[in-house]
């Protein structure tokens, strides 16, 4: 969902062809109608019905990407925007008072994930940037989100609590007892693109 999206955006982005914008388009809505889920969140698998944090932080920050870049006349933009917004409400809802997610999404004793809160934190900021959030319901959720997110930077500027690499697994119990890393690249970029996204 994510790296299908990035490939046809860059290859766009460096040619100006549109086919590969709009396959990229129509893959994310093959994905959208077959897996979101009513709440606007995806399950890891479709055999694995947990809504794990950084599974649905490729989908955020793909989408957001996506809408970035896609032409307005794209036909598919609408269906793209659609599930983009049902996700970032179901997100809105799901954050800890800390400002962060948990691992599991809907979990609340479940623990707090950076690169999945930095995904969804960088799907937000944009959002708002680019007027596809109100400002008034959302600006307060990225503020929480990257202040949270900055207390979990160490002093050489790494990220901690950063799931390993996870296969889908029908079992909560294995998402509760992922290994936490420290400046996994899967928590420092979005790190990177939450601090872009800010300045830009």
């Amino acid at each position: 969902m994510y790296m299908i999206t990035m490939i046809q955006s860059q290859a766009y982005k460096i040619t100006g062809e549109r086919k590969y914008i709009d396959r990229a388009a129509r893959e994310i809505v093959v994905y959208l109608d077959e897996l979101q889920r009513p709440n606007g969140l995806f399950y890891h698998a479709p055999d694995v019905p947990f809504f794990w944090g950084r599974g649905n932080g490729w989908m955020a920050a793909g989408m957001t990407e996506l809408l970035s870049i896609l032409p307005a006349d794209n036909p598919d933009r609408p269906r793209i925007m659609e599930g983009y917004l049902t996700m970032m409400a179901s997100l809105k809802a799901y954050q800890m008072p800390s400002g962060m997610w948990n691992q599991l999404i809907d979990d609340p004793e479940c623990w707090a994930e950076t690169s999945c809160s930095a995904m969804f934190s960088y799907a937000i900021i944009t959002g708002v940037k680019s007027g596809w959030l109100n400002v008034k319901d959302y600006e307060e959720v990225a503020r929480k989100a990257w202040m949270a997110l900055v207390d979990y930077l160490n002093e050489d500027g790494d990220i901690t609590d950063v799931c390993v690499g996870t296969n889908k697994e029908n079992s909560r119990q294995y998402y509760y007892d992922r290994k936490r890393s420290t400046g996994d690249y899967h928590g420092q970029a979005p790190m990177l693109w939450c601090a872009y996204a800010l300045l830009k």
